[in-house]
């Protein structure tokens, strides 16, 4: 029989949960990982209406400002 000391178990035993944490926290952390944010000039608008400024990757035209529910038109060669 092996005698291990009680002080060892309890260090070899919350050593071992920290680590099965870590690795948990890891995996779910990989696995849950956002969409990168896209901050490109196409995608921002900007209300003429109410002066709001977002973000709608969906449309490349006209898009409907969430704010007011104004329609915007991005005009060709517009900087925002």
């Amino acid at each position: 029989m092996i005698r291990i000391d009680l002080s060892v178990l309890i260090f070899i035993y919350l050593f071992l949960s920290v680590i099965a944490l870590l690795v948990l926290w890891i995996f779910y952390d990989l696995g849950t990982k956002l969409k990168s944010f896209s901050s490109d000039e196409k995608h921002v608008w900007y209300c003429h209406i109410c002066g709001n400024t977002y973000v709608d990757s969906m449309n490349d035209e006209i898009s409907k400002c969430p704010k007011c529910s104004s329609y915007i038109e991005k005009k060709s060669g517009e900087i925002k």
